[in-house]
């Protein structure tokens, strides 16, 4: 399985998700949410594919979130122009996201990634 891993280093959720991965030796490829942003397109097909809502790919308790007065803003704001504002700047994003060829997943949930990563 190709695992796309988007983390923020520093985070202690995406620390807490990497060890998980690792030590149900799930391989993936890790990627710096800040440093390499997610781009408005990876974006659009990742919410699609992951079946949330759009608000869920935002990093609701994040200081840029808030600073931007985001929650009053968001309600407002086309599909597009929220997918565009998320591919600005990573540390607007969710994090982690787990990114496979079926499955999106955003935010670790133990049992939920468990679920998803059943070894057949």
């Amino acid at each position: 399985m190709n695992l796309l891993f988007l983390e923020y280093p520093p985070c202690s959720t995406c620390k807490k998700a990497k060890k998980w991965l690792d030590e149900h030796n799930h391989s993936y490829t890790s990627r710096h949410i800040k440093e390499q942003n997610p781009t408005a397109d990876e974006l659009r097909l990742w919410y699609k594919k992951s079946g949330l809502p759009l608000k869920r790919f935002f990093n609701t308790s994040g200081l840029l979130y808030k600073s931007m007065s985001l929650k009053d803003k968001l309600p407002d704001m086309s599909e597009e122009e929220q997918l565009n504002l998320l591919s600005t700047d990573g540390m607007l994003v969710k994090r982690p996201i787990l990114v496979s060829e079926s499955f999106v997943l955003v935010g670790f949930k133990e049992a939920e990634w468990a679920d998803k990563l059943k070894k057949d």
